[in-house]
């Protein structure tokens, strides 16, 4: 009898572990391009429907080259907003910024809103240094400066890196000139000050 009820329980085990769900990842993906997106194409709008928002057409990045996305109808939802897809350009290059719904009507998507109920805005570590509505928590390029916070040596922008003042590739514990004002910093009376003394 203990062994039918053990090869049954083990049995119904398998089964459950065959049927679970698979782990969802929700990743996203920041492509900058050095080309501005063609101007918006007219597109008329239909009528407005029931429960339903337009999403107006928009150009996205596919490959090599701009592809024009057709306008379409997507299904309300209560006390949102929508927010269509949009460029943004940064430093010269352009990436797309992409539609989603924001509950509290504050131009942010939910899905980078800190605060998405309309709460206000908790203190530094959920501010947005380079103001282009993504948190720093969740900003791929804090700064805005284009370069990836894993590869910039200043990722919030507070100028040169640590530990090459000059920023002519020698940190300065072996820099004799840590200041780059051409007097060496055995004579120069302040080392720190890229201005001649």
């Amino acid at each position: 009898m203990a062994r039918n009820t053990l090869a049954a329980a083990s049995i119904v085990l398998l089964s459950l572990c065959a049927f679970t769900a698979p782990a969802q990842a929700n990743t996203t993906a920041t492509i900058l391009i050095q080309t501005a997106p063609p101007p918006p194409r007219y597109e008329a709008v239909p009528p407005p429907r029931r429960s339903m928002v337009w999403v107006p057409g928009h150009w996205e990045w596919r490959g090599r080259h701009h592809v024009w996305i057709d306008g379409h109808w997507i299904k309300a939802r209560p006390g949102y907003r929508y927010h269509a897809p949009t460029w943004v350009e940064q430093g010269g290059r352009w990436h797309m910024r992409p539609g989603g719904w924001d509950r509290d009507h504050d131009g942010v998507p939910n899905r980078y809103d800190p605060t998405p109920d309309g709460r206000p805005m908790p203190p530094r570590p959920y501010g947005d240094r380079d103001r282009d509505g993504v948190p720093d928590y969740r900003d791929r390029d804090r700064d805005g400066d284009g370069i990836s916070n894993r590869n910039d040596p200043t990722p919030d922008g507070r100028g040169r890196p640590r530990g090459d003042r000059d920023r002519d590739g020698v940190p300065n514990r072996y820099d004799r000139d840590r200041d780059g004002d051409g007097v060496p910093n055995r004579r120069d009376h302040q080392p720190g000050n890229p201005y001649r003394n």
